[in-house]
């Protein structure tokens, strides 16, 4: 920093410091199990079809978010299961999350998968981290091997987390994205579990790539057969009005 003095004014050259370039993106750290990778993939996958008409968002999962100078230093790394920021380049390609590469913007809706040893982690430090500093509206927390533990939170006026009160179903409302969220009972690369599963507003199952293609080719196969029996029925008709149809 220099300073120059002209007259009775005193100009001040100050260069602030840089960000800083030296960021690790992977920690070694693997998933709390099998069932928590799929999971986390399970939601990127699917926030990817209920939006795919949008082009303006990405999606990630297990990736370090970059916040400050002083995080960087303190190498307290922030990675959530899942995440969702909405209104940035979506076609980017991204090791992490850094904030002061993004224009400012932070998630909003996180969801960590929760497990017995990270739990109050994830409810407690997590959780105030991701109200006061990223002001995520949005946040969820869930088990994987408890189908009760779903719990989120909206970020209220007064800037605080309010918690989302369960439907009906046990789903709650994920108003960023303008989806339900909730437990689904079913097989995923052949493990069973109650996975958690986002739903449309009319509360539709958000389907998976592979879902969305197996009910297409269903589909297809139903039309296929809907024109054979139309074709049987003209047939038959066309017979009894003496049309030979082996001419």
């Amino acid at each position: 920093m220099s300073i120059i003095k002209t007259q009775n004014i005193i100009i001040t050259d100050h260069n602030p410091p840089l960000p800083p370039t030296d960021l690790i993106f992977d920690d070694g750290e693997p998933m709390e199990s099998n069932r928590h990778r799929i999971a986390m993939n399970v939601l990127i996958d699917s926030v990817y079809q209920a939006l795919a008409e949008r082009e303006d968002f990405f999606a990630g999962g297990n990736m370090f978010i970059y916040y400050s100078s002083e995080q960087v230093k303190n190498k307290d790394f922030r990675g959530p299961d899942f995440f969702t920021v909405l209104d940035v380049e979506g076609d980017t390609s991204r090791q992490g999350w850094v904030v002061w590469e993004e224009g400012g913007r932070y998630p909003d809706v996180i969801v960590e998968l929760m497990s017995p040893s990270t739990a109050d982690i994830d409810t407690g430090i997590k959780k105030e981290i991701y109200e006061r500093i990223f002001k995520t509206f949005n946040y969820f927390v869930y088990d994987p091997f408890n189908s009760n533990s779903l719990q989120g939170w909206c970020l209220g006026s007064n800037q605080r987390y309010e918690p989302l009160i369960a439907n009906e179903n046990g789903w709650l409302w994920c108003e960023s994205l303008g989806l339900w969220l909730g437990t689904w009972g079913g097989t995923i690369l052949k493990e069973t579990a109650p996975w958690l599963r986002f739903y449309d507003a009319q509360k539709n199952l958000v389907l998976l790539p592979a879902e969305a293609a197996k009910k297409e080719a269903e589909m297809a196969q139903q039309q296929v057969e809907i024109e054979r029996q139309r074709a049987e029925v003209l047939a038959a008709k066309l017979r009894e009005l003496g049309v030979n149809l082996d001419d």
